[in-house]
């Protein structure tokens, strides 16, 4: 069945009912179109997450995890401790300061020296420090060595991490006059009071993070 009509130029024209889109197809198209939708939306809901980890791992990031972990557990230091120092000294991107300090932890090659003493490693060159496994061995005794003299104190050992021992000493000596303990508050190095707390804050961070790649679960 068909019906006919003109065109404004007097053309005449046919158009067929059979011409119309039937049920099946409308329902094909649709079917396809639901099915487009759902598989977009497994897509997203599978890409959302990776994007999330992926953007975590820029901001706080984690190489070099089983070494954390080997020396966390050798020396007695929370590796997550270990990882917030990383973060706090270099963001995992070793380079030399201008200080001279060197690797990831950021080791002065005097305070390296003294460790390998310490430690009798005679073997030892200030060049090692370029090494990640040796510049987080070394590290990681310095904060375990720390953590002794200050009684296990990481406020204490952080501090003097950043600012030395004699400066903390100093700051000890001078809070112990006034009869109270050192807080953060109280150290006057703007500088390592924030080193102090963004180390403490990041290492929460990596145990919430990567508590699998440390070791935690």
């Amino acid at each position: 069945m068909g019906v006919s009509n003109r065109s404004a130029n007097g053309e005449r024209r046919n158009y067929s009912t059979y011409g119309t889109p039937s049920r099946g197809r409308i329902v094909r198209r649709r079917l396809t179109a639901l099915i487009a939708g759902v598989l977009l939306l497994v897509a997203v809901i599978e890409i959302v997450p990776l994007a999330q980890r992926a953007i975590e791992h820029f901001e706080l990031p984690l190489q070099y995890a089983s070494i954390i972990r080997q020396q966390g557990a050798e020396k007695h230091v929370d590796p997550a401790l270990i990882a917030a120092v990383i973060y706090a000294e270099t963001r995992f991107r070793p380079r030399t300061s201008v200080a001279g300090a060197e690797g990831l932890m950021q080791i002065e090659p005097a305070t390296a020296r003294f460790l390998a003493h310490r430690s009798h490693g005679y073997a030892f060159r200030v060049a090692d420090l370029g090494t990640p496994a040796v510049n987080i061995a070394y590290g990681t005794y310095y904060l375990r060595y720390l953590l002794d003299v200050y009684g296990g104190s990481k406020m204490l050992a952080l501090a003097a991490y950043n600012a030395g021992e004699t400066n903390v000493d100093n700051w000890l000596t001078a809070a112990r006059a006034q009869h109270h303990a050192l807080t953060i508050a109280d150290i006057p190095l703007g500088q390592t009071s924030a080193y102090v707390a963004e180390v403490l804050g990041k290492q929460r961070a990596y145990r919430s993070h990567y508590a699998k790649q440390l070791g935690y679960s």
